[in-house]
């Protein structure tokens, strides 16, 4: 057994035991979430769910997708059907999504571009390597980036085979293409891990996670690669970076060791490219990478936050208020913090929300209603605030 894999198991176990025995549950904590989560099976949507209508009014709605509690859909459909779908991202124009997805157990991701009204999709990346974390190129959607390892190796790297680590493959690096995937531009070029890029909605810059400088931290850089500025320079993993609706702001998600142990545990996972954040956080910051602060402040791992249009609140997954650590549903908050409320009910996971343009809608990945165990799929919900 090579250093590698002893450091993944060992990480495995620690990280295990944190998400089980770290419940962030008090008498009071109990209360308060009591009125969000319905966790029976008989609880949840058995019964029809009520939207508000254009007149006020209050109406039913009988949609088997969405569970008991789920008050802010009005409606919902699913996307896709099968394998591994996930982060689905608006175009600008609100009639496309752009996303990843394999089908076999041992595929790797590959990008798709899919038509709203039709549901049609179509494969926009090489085909090759493994492909992360898409995005239009706001605000004319003329062109794509994603993360891609195959200008290196077309193979897919061996994967660590544990759902609590990923690898942080040396060989991504950030492209841009045409919607079609011609012309693929190579915008970073190092021997580093660079990956999870996201635009500007005004189209200025490019946000996305590097280890260039030994760690992984945030940078931004132009839409043609050049003008590569550091944003975050703390210990620990920063990622998941999206700019808020009018481009003046950064919400991310970030694990920051501070004892001896985790800070040693931490710097042996980057040594071998791997790394199983236990606490992960939501923070803000100016797209400058200027005050940085902090949203959320619990006991669990929370992710994919992004910003409802308007840039007040933000919405995220989390695990904080679940029994089960690997159950995640999505919360909405303001972005000072307060006011955090439950959007999904689902006892499973939902995750990678991002609002459609203009608010009305949300697209998220979800395993409800699954055809095959593991499935994650791509769901849009019509959004009643």
């Amino acid at each position: 057994m090579n250093r590698t894999t002893i450091l993944i198991a060992f990480f495995m176990v620690i990280v295990a035991a944190y998400a089980f025995y770290s419940a962030p549950w008090s008498s009071a904590d109990a209360k308060e979430i009591s009125k969000f989560n319905c966790n029976s099976d008989e609880s949840k949507n058995d019964d029809a769910v009520e939207e508000v209508t254009e007149a006020g009014e209050v109406a039913e709605v009988d949609n088997p997708l969405i569970y008991e509690g789920e008050t802010h859909f009005a409606n919902m459909r699913q996307m896709t059907f099968e394998g591994e779908n996930a982060e689905a991202y608006w175009s600008a124009d609100g009639t496309r999504l752009i996303f990843q997805r394999h089908i076999e157990e041992d595929g790797c991701d590959q990008i798709y571009i899919m038509d709203i009204e039709s549901g049609e999709f179509e494969l926009v990346s090489a085909g090759t390597g493994v492909t992360t974390c898409s995005y239009f190129q706001y605000p004319n959607d003329d062109k794509i980036i994603y993360c891609s390892t195959h200008l290196t190796n077309e193979d897919c790297p061996e994967k660590l085979g544990a759902g609590y680590v990923w690898g942080l493959v040396p060989e991504f690096e950030v492209l841009r293409a045409d919607l079609d995937g011609s012309n693929i531009e190579q915008l970073t070029n190092d021997s580093s891990y660079d990956a999870e890029a996201t635009y500007a909605h005004d189209g200025s810059r490019i946000i996305y996670t590097s280890l260039a400088s030994g760690d992984l931290e945030l940078w931004s850089m132009l839409p043609d690669g050049g003008d590569k500025i550091q944003l975050t320079d703390r210990l620990g993993y920063d990622g998941g970076a999206f700019y808020s609706w009018d481009s003046t702001k950064i919400v991310w998600r970030a694990y920051y060791p501070e004892s001896e142990p985790e800070i040693a545990l931490y710097n042996e996972m980057i040594s071998v490219n791997a790394i199983a954040p236990m606490a992960l956080q939501v923070w803000v910051m100016d797209a400058d990478g200027s005050n940085k602060f902090q949203v959320t402040d619990n006991n669990g791992a929370n992710f994919c936050p992004f910003f409802q249009p308007g840039d007040e609140r933000i919405i995220f997954a989390t695990n904080a208020y679940s029994m089960m650590p690997m159950d995640f549903n999505l919360w909405i908050v303001d972005v000072d913090g307060t006011n955090l409320e439950e959007v999904t009910t689902y006892d499973g996971f939902d995750a990678f929300p991002m609002f459609s343009p203009d608010g009305t809608m949300l697209a998220f990945g979800s395993n409800r209603n699954q055809a095959n165990p593991g499935d994650t799929n791509i769901f849009l919900a019509e959004w009643v605030d």
